[in-house]
């Protein structure tokens, strides 16, 4: 039985990160997190059931190996739900530079589990995609919401998921920093696993990530944007802090994000309050309120960095086509 879907997903930052696994089959974080999904990066993804093997088409060009293969036990995962043996075609567009930083995987894997799961015919409520998506992107399960979103760390399969958040009127804006579009070096799945199993300021990194969620929980609810800000940035910095201590060294940090990170701390100082976070790649994204933004946009394009882009919190995840 055939079936086509078309879904669309956005990348999400996490204001306070998960970096490492307790379990890396299912994806079960070691910390839980909190994100903003923002409007400015997009994936679109069809798949359509009913093929003789399974194929990946992504930004115009043919997946194989082990980005091919990542697909195909994702769809293993539906197949086992919907209860069918076809296989599905899978063409997918992104907005998101892929593989550098900036979410790629979040919403990709975001509207694969919504594209996949519907063209199979099947219905899934928000919290139960949300873990189907975790299981091909641990962040992806949080894309599934719009705005801010809480991806509880759990202890297994089902308490492991996404839900949104209620933002206070935050009023929240972001600016990108694009320092390099480009594919990173390691993988964020390969750099997670090295900081967890050699670096000696792990477990530091996790228990002070413990704390900084609970605290940013209270700092949204509260609709306390600068101690979100202190909480973003801090928890950022402590991440990548605990990547340096791995053997060998993970970092992602070039020239031009230093330099992005000395203007954040300039902008601060001269009344435009702003926050800098990094995920695992060198662009730096700066956290501020949305009257602010020209302003910040306009300076960092001074720099000279390779790109900058202005984004709001963006949608959940959708359906835009469907056929049986």
């Amino acid at each position: 039985m055939t079936g086509s879907s078309t879904a669309v997903a956005h990348s999400n930052i996490a204001l306070i990160k998960y970096w490492g696994k307790v379990d890396s089959r299912l994806a079960i974080p070691a910390t839980s997190s909190v994100s903003l999904t923002l409007d400015a990066y997009r994936t679109e993804t069809t798949v359509e059931w009913g093929a003789e093997q399974d194929s990946v088409v992504l930004d115009g060009a043919v997946l194989s190996g082990v980005p091919a293969d990542r697909v195909s036990r994702f769809l293993d995962l539906v197949r086992d739900l919907a209860g069918r043996s076809d296989h599905a075609t899978v063409v997918s567009r992104n907005t998101v530079p892929t593989a550098a930083g900036l979410a790629s995987s979040a919403s990709g894997f975001a509207a694969l589990a919504a594209a996949a799961t519907s063209a199979a015919g099947l219905t899934l409520a928000p919290r139960d995609l949300s873990i189907l998506a975790r299981k091909g992107s641990g962040s992806a399960s949080r894309s599934v919401f719009g705005g801010l979103a809480v991806w509880y760390a759990g202890t297994d399969d089902l308490s492991s998921y996404a839900e949104p958040l209620v933002d206070p009127g935050l009023d929240l804006a972001m600016v990108v920093a694009v320092v390099n579009a480009g594919t990173k070096e390691i993988s964020s799945r390969d750099a997670m696993r090295l900081t967890a199993e050699t670096s000696p300021y792990y477990d530091a990194w996790v228990s002070a990530s413990r704390s900084d969620f609970s605290s940013m929980l209270d700092a949204i609810g509260a609709g306390d944007f600068t101690r979100v800000g202190e909480l973003a940035e801090s928890n950022a910095m402590r991440m990548h802090a605990s990547m340096l201590g791995s053997t060998p060294p993970v970092t992602y940090w070039e020239p031009d994000s230093v330099r992005c990170l000395r203007l954040v701390r300039e902008l601060r100082s001269a009344g435009a309050e702003c926050y800098a976070t990094m995920d695992a790649g060198p662009n730096v994204k700066i956290l501020c309120r949305r009257p602010d933004l020209a302003t910040i946009r306009t300076a960092v394009e001074e720099l000279g960095v390779a790109g900058v882009t202005t984004a709001l919190p963006g949608p959940g995840v959708r359906i835009d086509r469907a056929t049986a």
